[in-house]
């Protein structure tokens, strides 16, 4: 039995800042991930990908925020439990009892759920002879951009994340990008931008086809994609890319007693405590009025929910407001020497 002040589900960059804030007021913590890896969504889904709406960062990649977010925390040496999942949820007296898919059981006085819309994975491809290729040639992420470099690459999809890449590919790569429909989801600045790069030979856009078929044995050759009319076209290609959006599952969460609004979960917005007294909501997974579903806003949630979960481990405490800038206590925690 593992005795913590708080678990933390999900190790993602609204996780990772909770377990920050959660240290800096002297509360320790324990993360579980479902993935085999810190940084949630940003390291799984778009590691490579610029993202620009990070406080004074200009710009950053996914894992470039995940290596600052885990440096930032290594002062409070948390332990993180990858690859596995909370299974068991119950309270027994004033205590949170957790049990995960692996066998390992918590003790906590509050838990933060940072899972995200709970477990998620790719929607795939429907043909079957895809599977063989997964994460050889044909990828649902793109987690090292290099190896696509001067090669043919298909792209499928028709929201932000296919037109993204398929510019970002095509400045050294042949991109085909081939979506099941006209018209496109995603902005529209990044549409005119491949209608650009299609006048310019730089892309090859196809709609109105889907994937019908791979020729390959150890590797792709080649791909067969039909159009609504039955029309089908061979085309020459090195790698997949398919982005048809996540599946989301709730999983166990949908076990725990919590009030649920279409896979969220409400939450108030004093400290994000859900209907269950010390079990708090934060990130993606969390709704209530005026939710911008940002990472930055998680950081604004997790630094409300840490102080929540204060008053369940430290009953008898007060807590203080103290700035980092001049709270000696907090300086200490974060190893840093004071004069």
């Amino acid at each position: 039995m593992i005795d913590s002040d708080v678990l933390v589900i999900g190790a993602g960059p609204t996780g990772l800042f909770a377990v920050h804030q959660l240290g800096i007021i002297g509360l320790k913590s324990e993360v579980v991930d479902n993935l085999d890896k810190i940084g949630g969504q940003c390291i799984e889904l778009y590691p490579d990908k610029p993202i620009y709406d990070i406080p004074a960062i200009p710009e950053c990649t996914g894992e470039e925020l995940t290596k600052n977010l885990i440096e930032q925390i290594k002062p409070f040496k948390t332990n993180f439990h990858l690859n596995d999942r909370v299974e068991e949820v119950k309270k027994e007296k004033n205590k949170w009892l957790i049990k995960t898919s692996k066998g390992k059981e918590f003790k906590v006085s509050s838990l933060i759920i940072a899972g995200g819309v709970g477990s998620f994975e790719p929607r795939k491809f429907s043909i079957k002879e895809c599977e063989k290729f997964e994460e050889k040639e044909l990828f649902y992420s793109v987690k090292d951009k290099k190896i696509f470099k001067n090669k043919i690459v298909s792209i499928f999809g028709g929201g932000d994340s296919a037109l993204d890449w398929a510019i970002e590919l095509s400045e050294n790569s042949k991109i085909h990008l081939i979506h099941r429909r006209d018209e496109f989801r995603g902005a529209q600045s990044s549409l005119d931008k491949v209608k650009e790069l299609t006048k310019k030979g730089k892309i090859k856009l196809f709609t109105k086809y889907q994937l019908n078929s791979i020729d390959g044995d150890t590797n792709i050759k080649s791909i067969e994609i039909k159009h609504d009319d039955g029309n089908i076209k061979k085309i020459e290609t090195n790698y997949i890319l398919g982005f048809f959006g996540l599946i989301m599952q709730l999983g166990p969460i949908l076990n725990w007693k919590l009030n649920l609004d279409k896979k969220h979960i409400p939450v108030n917005t004093e400290n994000f405590e859900t209907n269950q007294k010390g079990i708090f909501a934060i990130g993606d997974i969390c709704t209530y009025p005026g939710k911008l579903k940002l990472i930055l806003s998680g950081f604004h949630e997790g630094a409300l929910a840490a102080r929540g979960c204060f008053k369940y481990a430290k009953p008898d405490e007060k807590l203080r407001f103290e700035f980092t800038t001049t709270s000696k206590s907090v300086q200490q925690r974060l190893g840093k020497k004071n004069d």
